[in-house]
């Protein structure tokens, strides 16, 4: 078993996920939090008061009004590298059979809530969103707050399976090419990450056994 403590620097501008209005997120986004509880704090997280339009995407807050990911989100992320990567031939990823199945049972982020640190302003995005339907093609205009590149983040990622190390290490330097947030096709949210510390236990140091 390895945990890594990593900090994670946004190279580009990272975009907010979560709906501003807490019906349509309680509905639409936050069903797909693992629990009752989660989803219930997700909701308490977006309520961003003030001038924000209700159709934009922002950054869920902590209890001190810092901008933050979930931790399920970065699991996310490497499900998506994961994904593309074990397409390519040799890669750590295309080791890795049932991958959505490991990721999800053999590694966690420690931190519930992982605060974005960042000394700039956070502003707002907007661009066109197209797309075909049957009545042609429709154009509608996406907003989204942002924070811009250098924004630094830091977690720590249990592996319970030595197995998956060198995929996981894959999977963090995929995203100087594909990041986190909205938009990523087009490079936003873009990350390095620097490995922080490195520690190894045994499986009993995961859990607690009860006798």
């Amino acid at each position: 078993m390895m945990i890594l403590k990593c900090k994670v620097t946004t190279l580009e501008a990272m975009l907010g996920t979560a709906s501003n209005n807490k019906e349509i997120h309680s509905e639409f986004i936050a069903s797909h939090a693992p629990d009752a509880k989660s989803r219930e704090e997700e909701i308490e997280a977006v309520g961003v008061e003030g001038a924000i339009e209700k159709s934009m995407t922002v950054f869920p807050r902590n209890k001190e009004g810092v901008p933050i990911l979930w931790d399920y989100q970065i699991k996310g992320f490497f499900k998506d590298a994961c994904g593309v990567l074990r397409k390519i031939k040799d890669s750590e990823s295309s080791k890795i059979k049932a991958y959505k199945k490991e990721i999800d049972g053999l590694i966690f982020i420690n931190e519930r809530e992982i605060p974005i640190r960042t000394k700039e302003q956070i502003t707002s995005c907007q661009r066109p969103l197209r797309a075909s339907t049957p009545q042609g093609e429709r154009i509608s205009l996406a907003n989204s707050e942002e924070i811009p590149a250098g924004a630094e983040m830091v977690f720590s990622i249990r592996i319970m399976e030595d197995g998956l190390y060198k995929a996981v290490k894959e999977w963090l330097s995929y995203g100087k090419l594909r990041g986190l947030g909205q938009w990523r096709n087009s490079g936003k949210g873009r990350f390095c990450c620097e490995i922080l510390e490195e520690t190894r236990g045994s499986f009993a140091d995961i859990l607690e056994v009860v006798e």
